[in-house]
């Protein structure tokens, strides 16, 4: 009877998990819609499997366990994910891209701060670390979200993985040196804290001036080597000069847009409307992910997947002709 009462409390206790699991999917992943999915197939198999559970390692341990063989299962058969400058080198704004891309290939946007907020540290939700992670074989990024996001020990995860100590510790030794040399900064800007008033700050006056389609007060708001990216077409823009002549160019059909504010991967996200072409209000057009280093926006990304990602983000479907940019919560 003690096996019984012992399971039904670990299966009560299952769903308390979930949203951390979704944030440690998602990271294994790179997508949202698949983390949902995958932790809806581990809470399956955790279900069936749970009488079971023999409660040498934790509840939290094992369901993780359980977790990352759901994620390296899907990682098996996928290609990696990124975002466009994982893939070429920046390209001239006054161009118009390349038809686009499976959107199977680009790292996605998630809703919020983070599943989890409580079980992650600094950038760990960014979009651009995200995509880093993408680079790490699937057995070192599971180690390394563990230990370093997650704050597992050396011990649970050498449990959870079925290897030693040794193994584990080798494993992160080695993930950690790939960000590392990942992070050097080449020719973009480096990351510095901002805090939340400035932040705040920053993304106001960014929606406001592009809603006006302020050139001058949107250079006024760049770093000198923010990037713009677009997924699901591969082209990516480095520089204050290349992102006005993208603006000013083959993104002039933007002019007039009123934006939405979100929040996306912990940062300052938008819902970009459009001008319907009647004159009738505004059609969803892009979601931006607005990233912030220092008192500078270091890089915006636009993804055009608004039939899928503005449901998922609670952006209406259509602005009235009165509608207004509101303010960042």
């Amino acid at each position: 009877m003690g096996d019984i009462a012992a399971a039904g409390v670990a299966v009560e206790r299952l769903e308390e998990f979930r949203g951390e699991l979704i944030g440690y999917c998602y990271r294994m992943l790179g997508s949202y819609a698949e983390a949902e999915d995958a932790v809806q197939e581990t809470m399956v198999r955790a279900w069936r499997s749970v009488d079971r559970f023999e409660g040498r390692s934790g509840l939290r341990t094992w369901v993780y366990r359980i977790a990352t063989n759901v994620c390296l299962d899907a990682l098996a058969s996928g290609e990696r994910r990124a975002l466009p400058m994982d893939l070429s080198g920046p390209s001239e704004g006054s161009s118009p891209p390349s038809p686009p891309q499976d959107a199977a290939l680009w790292v996605e946007p998630c809703p919020g701060g983070d599943p989890e907020a409580a079980a992650t540290s600094g950038e760990s939700v960014r979009l651009a670390f995200v995509a880093m992670l993408q680079h790490l074989p699937p057995r070192q990024r599971a180690t390394l979200i563990l230990r370093d996001v997650l704050g597992f020990s050396a011990r649970e995860v050498a449990d959870l993985h079925g290897s030693t100590v040794a193994s584990a510790n080798s494993s992160l030794q080695r993930a950690r040196a790939t960000l590392a040399d990942r992070r050097q900064p080449k020719d973009g800007p480096t990351g510095r804290p901002c805090d939340d008033r400035v932040r705040r700050l920053l993304a106001e006056r960014y929606a406001t001036a592009f809603s006006r389609y302020d050139m001058e007060e949107l250079n006024m708001l760049l770093h000198v080597d923010a990037t713009l990216c677009l997924p699901p077409y591969a082209k990516w823009m480095r520089g204050v000069p290349d992102i006005q002549a993208w603006l000013t160019g083959p993104a002039i059909g933007c002019r007039g847009s009123r934006l939405i504010p979100t929040t996306a991967n912990g940062s300052p996200a938008f819902g970009q409307y459009r001008p319907h072409p009647d004159g009738t209000g505004y059609l969803p057009w892009a979601l931006q992910v607005v990233e912030v280093s220092g008192d500078r926006i270091t890089g915006i990304t636009a993804y055009r997947d608004t039939e899928r990602l503005f449901p998922l983000f609670g952006l209406p479907d259509r602005l009235d002709e009165g509608s207004r940019t509101c303010a960042i919560a």
